[in-house]
């Protein structure tokens, strides 16, 4: 490859790694915090609003609906099906999943430096930082906007 072109290809990384960077952060945090549930409700205590609006977001890009109660069907019951359905306990896992978390764990904080560092250089350049400022700007923005459209 030519100078120029790596030139290229470095200003390439830089505008799209500035675009991107708020988001792959919000994913990296968000995605550790489902990876050990803290968005799930856990003895009848829910997590915190913020988890659930993040974790919402992460998965269905969207904000957390209210969730409707369910409606007890009209059809009236046989002795052939049961009154009530009891939930039928999940079968444990023959194995841990306890070391692929903490290495997603360790993954996401990984990449979370990363990125920071990331923008930390870009912004450190005197001749790019109007851009790089311009850019991350957009690409913190334009994603929330996105998600009240």
């Amino acid at each position: 490859m030519t100078p120029r072109t790596l030139r290229q290809l470095r200003q390439f990384h830089l505008w799209f790694g500035m675009i991107f960077a708020p988001a792959i952060l919000f994913f990296a945090f968000s995605g550790a915090l489902q990876t050990f549930d803290f968005q799930e409700t856990v003895d009848g205590v829910a997590p915190p609003k913020w988890i659930a609006v993040i974790a919402a977001i992460h998965k269905k890009q969207d904000f957390p609906k209210p969730r409707k109660p369910r409606a007890e069907a009209a059809a009236p019951v046989t002795a052939a099906a049961p009154a009530a359905k009891s939930a039928a306990p999940r079968p444990t896992p023959t194995h841990s999943s306890w070391p692929l978390k903490v290495f997603v764990g360790v993954m996401s904080v990984g990449l979370m430096t990363s990125t920071l560092l990331g923008i930390a250089i870009a912004l450190s350049n005197r001749t790019s930082r109007r851009r790089s400022l311009l850019l991350l700007t957009l690409g913190t923005v334009l994603p929330i906007a996105m998600l009240f459209v």
